[in-house]
């Protein structure tokens, strides 16, 4: 059982950097589980588009925190595997708006899908204590990342 830490500015820098590696390695662990049907920033964007798209290239390369040219790399190759498509903005005629398709959807549910049962699998190992320990552990964390978004 993991110790409860001080709260000292040294204590929470130990801390964090414990977070971050094991964090670093579960997702990497999770895209190894998805498959190579996606490279990250592909996988990430195509998300981005299911649960806020359609979005502008511009919109989604703020979301996405990269620069415009990074988007629209990324949105061509979504868009010649058939993933993403591109249609008029009605509300501006000089741009277009970006969402998933079908297609896009339904590789992402899957990957989801194996990534989850994954995780899932995994859990069934811990005891009761450890599984809700891990469920307040992700609460903290979305709320981290929320209250970074404001």
């Amino acid at each position: 059982m993991a110790t409860i830490p001080r709260t000292g500015a040294a204590d929470l820098v130990e801390l964090g950097s414990r977070l971050r590696l094991a964090i670093v390695r579960m997702a990497r662990r999770l895209r190894q589980e998805g498959g190579t049907d996606l490279s990250a920033s592909q996988a990430s964007a195509l998300a981005t588009l299911d649960r806020h798209g359609p979005l502008t290239p511009s919109e989604l390369a703020e979301r996405e925190r990269v620069r415009r040219p990074t988007a629209t790399r990324v949105i061509a190759r979504l868009e010649e595997a058939g993933l993403a498509e591109r249609t008029a903005d009605a509300a501006d005629g000089r741009s277009h708006l970006v969402s998933a398709t079908p297609q896009g959807k339904a590789l992402l549910h899957r990957l989801r899908g194996r990534k989850n049962a994954y995780l899932a699998r995994r859990m069934r190992e811990l005891d009761p204590d450890e599984q809700a320990t891990l469920a307040q552990a992700a609460a903290i964390l979305e709320r981290l990342l929320e209250e970074e978004r404001r």
